[in-house]
């Protein structure tokens, strides 16, 4: 069911222009400040969440907590690609679309974390500044890499960041683009600019992201600031702020939402804002034909990575480890990004688009070359003071994390 997409000429091009984006995607990954931050050398205790007892050999299944649209469906709203696992490997999972934004989401676990105790679910899938987090509280299991050859197809650009430097304690599920997008029905003139979502006859129409970092990644760049650079601060974010701040309290924003945007968009309540590509990608899909658009704007999008990490306490992290190996094959992967339109971390998943899904390796959204990663940009790490800061400030105006 993917949507009609623009062709490039040869596939030699789209190699190249693969080969050319990982530079790109490299530098950008480390403009996001993936390193370090201040706030995770504060940290005074290795990480191992070694305690939990695992039950894979007795029990064969496990509990998956992730995004809405973040996987592969069929029309009755089953994933294809977890029968398969379920007929490959025996282990039956039960996928729950729980999670809509990763802060209202981690304070539904965290006193089980704190105590090692088990959360409800074997493996999360949140942003990648989160799961430093988790990761530097010592909320995270180590993976046992044996369990996971595949892990060496793991895209070069995403394997060393700063808060998990071999990649021990996360794998990346997917990357993707923050940006613009519009109900084309309802809105056919279209927007290309943040500016114009502030126009007087989208009223009330208009929904931004509960995810401090999209939103306000958005405003800031609207207004000129690279926020992948550590040359701006506090000033500048409440420069932003007060933009959000004035929409809201004017009521030309709908919402701050996570992802229940989707269905504000679906309802038509909603008919232009802050959105994910692949989001819209699989609205598209859904209504069967390019009902809504998304774009990057010409002050940039951002740039996002989510990755998998098996919490403390869960009790299924061998039958984890098999399910993360199965989605490291690049055919696996690629039929995940077939439905979802994402950034697939997974090295081999062009070429198998290139052979089995031309269309789809055609889409700057899945398979960005060097000109579409750089109109995007990753939000800095974060130190602590201008942690604290910004989620204060942004709280004060949203009541969101």
């Amino acid at each position: 069911m993917t949507r009609p997409l623009p062709q490039d000429p040869t596939i030699q091009q789209l190699v190249l222009q693969a080969k050319q984006s990982q530079l790109s995607r490299r530098r950008l990954m480390q403009g996001a400040g993936l390193g370090v931050s201040a706030l995770a050398l504060a940290a005074c205790a290795a990480p191992d969440g070694s305690s939990a007892i695992d039950i894979s050999e007795s029990d064969s299944s496990l509990v998956w907590a992730s995004w809405p649209s973040y996987i592969d469906e069929d029309l009755s709203g089953h994933s294809v690609t977890l029968k398969e696992f379920k007929k490959e490997s025996g282990i039956s999972v039960e996928y729950r679309a729980i999670v809509k934004d990763n802060v209202g989401f981690y304070l539904t676990m965290k006193d089980q974390l704190s105590l090692g105790k088990p959360t409800g679910a074997d493996v999360i899938v949140v942003s990648d500044w989160m799961a430093a987090r988790l990761i530097r509280f010592g909320y995270a299991q180590k993976l046992d890499s044996e369990n996971i050859p595949n892990k060496v197809n793991l895209d070069k650009t995403l394997a060393h960041p700063g808060f998990d430097p071999e990649r021990d304690y996360s794998l990346p599920w997917q990357s993707g683009f923050i940006g613009l997008a519009w109900n084309t029905e309802e809105y056919p003139k279209g927007l290309v600019s943040v500016e114009q979502l502030w126009r007087d006859d989208l009223k009330g129409k208009v929904v931004v992201l509960a995810e401090m970092r999209h939103t306000m990644g958005m405003l800031l760049l609207a207004q000129g600031v690279d926020i992948s650079k550590d040359i701006w601060g506090i000033d500048e974010f409440k420069k932003a702020s007060d933009v959000l701040e004035k929409h809201l309290a004017s009521k030309h924003i709908l919402g701050v939402m996570g992802s229940d945007y989707i269905e504000k968009f679906k309802s038509g309540e909603a008919i232009a804002g802050f959105a994910r590509a692949g989001d819209i990608a699989v609205l598209n899909a859904q209504a069967g034909y390019e009902k809504f658009k998304f774009l990057l704007p010409g002050s940039r999008g951002t740039f996002f990575t989510d990755s998998l990490v098996i919490p403390a306490g869960a009790q299924h992290k061998e039958n984890v480890e098999k399910l993360m190996n199965f989605y490291y094959d690049p055919a696996n992967a690629t039929k995940v990004v077939q439905w979802i339109q994402c950034v697939s971390p997974v090295d081999g998943t062009l070429e198998y688009a290139i052979e089995n899904y031309p269309n789809l390796a055609t889409n700057q959204f899945t398979f960005p070359n060097a000109s579409a990663m750089s109109r995007a940009s990753s939000f800095r790490t974060l130190s602590t003071t201008d942690d604290q800061a910004f989620n204060a400030e942004f709280r004060r105006i949203t009541g969101e994390g």
